[in-house]
């Protein structure tokens, strides 16, 4: 299952991520998305987690829970998710 995590402090790293998604099972990847023309790091991720058992457990740990002094906001990626267009296609994470 695809997970996309938003709210993020600009201080979050991929690996932070790993860790505490981690703590629910198998973590595939994890991408924090930046700006096509910018290479600065937006607010947002997308978070693989193969088994979708351990990823609803994880939606369920992660969602409203406060890092580094912001509340995370965590869902099931969707095509809605595309929009946001910050990637070539070709470089999108969970196509």
């Amino acid at each position: 299952m695809n997970i996309f995590a938003s709210n993020l402090s600009f201080y979050t790293t991929e690996e932070n991520l790993k860790d505490m998604f981690s703590k629910f099972g198998f973590v595939t990847s994890v991408k924090i998305i930046v700006g096509r023309e910018t290479s600065e790091q937006h607010a947002f991720a997308f978070i693989n987690m193969p088994s979708d058992i351990e990823a609803k457990a994880a939606l369920l740990g992660m969602d409203n829970k406060e890092i580094e002094g912001r509340t995370l906001s965590v869902s099931a990626a969707n095509e809605n998710h595309l929009h946001l267009n910050l990637l070539p296609r070709s470089n999108r994470f969970f196509l």
